[in-house]
């Protein structure tokens, strides 16, 4: 895997500890480029993920969706495909573009998912999936992964699960596979649901790294704390968080000390909204909108005196028309332990 040269100079480099070891998940209209230069501040080891991209859109798409900053690596591009040919193709300029790990998502159960025929609903496709990655791995050099569930609708026996890990690892070469620890509901459920209401089962994926042990295996699916994360690290390669880590980011400036043996990035979460604020600047001065990027900044002071009124500050100005950085740092001073901001002793 390749790392920024930020990363390459860190101490844990000389570990034995890869990425996988602990991720933040890949969650559409959430983790966009602005987040994940903003998480990536939080931890220099975390293994980001971009938004599901389809490879129709990167395909046919008018837009860039393959662009990113150089701060954010390691990064990993998730696909939503079941085309090997498409998928192939899309992989090839993945790794062009210099991203450090493809991801093939068999975990989404939407509607719109499904019309594409992919996500969730491949689970029933063992050996098209099998034939995807075997595609994209003739096609490229960096690794190639699956996010999946533990089975489908009336289809979630370990036995299933089983028959679908062992073909797309043998037939396909996948030897990385993150497993959400909930089945998935094709009908009757909406997306918000399907992460809610299917019960949660740890231990069939601990099975599963037992039955497989030359597999990397990373668990998904209600992970809340990094103390849990370093429970679940006991039996598996690797732990992904979801909501948790975009609703309470501030969870994240101990991941590197705590589950890579490196420093922090920060000493303190004002810290972070200051190594922010010139990549503010930057995306302002060409266009972006203040409010696309402070919004993934709202959780960061959760438990802190003042952080509500740092989100309702944030919300309530930074959509209005020419807002910028004085916004962020008036948001800033809300913070109960702060002294009052003034721009001229800015």
């Amino acid at each position: 895997m390749t790392l920024s040269a930020d990363a390459k100079t860190h101490p844990v480099a000389a570990t034995s500890f890869s990425a996988q070891r602990f991720s933040v998940a890949p969650m559409l209209d959430w983790t966009d480029r602005h987040c994940r230069y903003f998480l990536r501040l939080l931890t220099r080891h975390t293994l980001l993920y971009t938004e599901m991209v389809t490879t129709g859109a990167l395909l046919h798409g008018k837009g860039d969706y393959l662009a990113y900053n150089e701060a954010e690596h390691p990064l990993a591009l998730q696909l939503g495909g079941s085309e090997p040919d498409a998928l192939a193709q899309c992989a090839r300029m993945a790794e062009l573009r210099g991203y450090d790990e493809i991801n093939l998502n068999v975990g989404c159960p939407s509607d719109r998912v499904q019309n594409g025929r992919f996500g969730a609903c491949l689970m029933a496709e063992r050996e098209r999936v099998a034939d995807c990655i075997a595609a994209m791995r003739s096609a490229v050099s960096i690794p190639i992964t699956v996010k999946t569930r533990i089975g489908i609708d009336e289809r979630d026996s370990y036995e299933f699960l089983c028959e679908f890990i062992q073909a797309v690892a043998e037939r396909g070469g996948c030897d990385t596979f993150i497993i959400h620890a909930r089945k998935a509901w094709l009908s009757g459920l909406s997306p918000k649901e399907n992460r809610e209401i299917p019960p949660l089962d740890y231990e069939r994926v601990y099975q599963l790294k037992r039955d497989f042990p030359s597999l990397t295996l990373a668990i998904n699916g209600g992970i809340r704390t990094l103390d849990e994360a370093e429970r679940h690290l006991d039996y598996l390669n690797g732990v992904m968080i979801g909501r948790e880590a975009y609703q309470n980011p501030g969870m994240l400036s101990r991941v590197d000390s705590r589950l890579f043996g490196a420093a922090d990035p920060h000493a303190d979460m004002e810290a972070v909204v200051e190594a922010m604020l010139p990549y503010i600047e930057r995306e302002l001065s060409q266009g972006t909108y203040l409010g696309h990027i402070t919004r993934h900044m709202l959780g960061l002071f959760q438990g802190v005196p003042g952080a509500r009124q740092w989100r309702r500050y944030l919300s309530e100005n930074a959509h209005k028309p020419g807002a910028g950085v004085d916004v962020v740092r008036q948001a800033l001073a809300k913070l109960s332990r702060r002294p009052a901001y003034s721009p001229a002793a800015s």
